[in-house]
């Protein structure tokens, strides 16, 4: 499965799209601090230290980071993540 990390134009967020659906339906789905989604990997990426929200539609997740964290360390341990629930 390809996992393609792209800029957006806020530097704290990176937007990571696949060739396939994550989330099937017209809905977004969108995971602040406290809230507990239906969707485990939405779950898995919060608990990623740095991670502040994270927001999915079809075939991409867009994941804020808090402004102190870096991308250099962020960004495989997310892969890793989406990997991990076969995305």
């Amino acid at each position: 499965m390809t996992i393609r990390p792209e800029a957006t134009p806020n530097p704290n967020a990176i937007k990571f799209t696949t060739e396939t659906m994550i989330f099937e339906g017209d809905a977004s789905i969108s995971v602040m601090p406290g809230d507990v989604s239906e969707h485990e990997v939405m779950n898995d990426l919060m608990k990623i230290d740095g991670v502040d929200n994270v927001f999915g539609y079809q075939n991409f997740i867009t994941v804020n980071k808090l402004n102190d964290a870096e991308w250099d360390s962020l960004t495989d341990e997310i892969i890793n993540v989406l990997k991990s629930h076969n995305i």
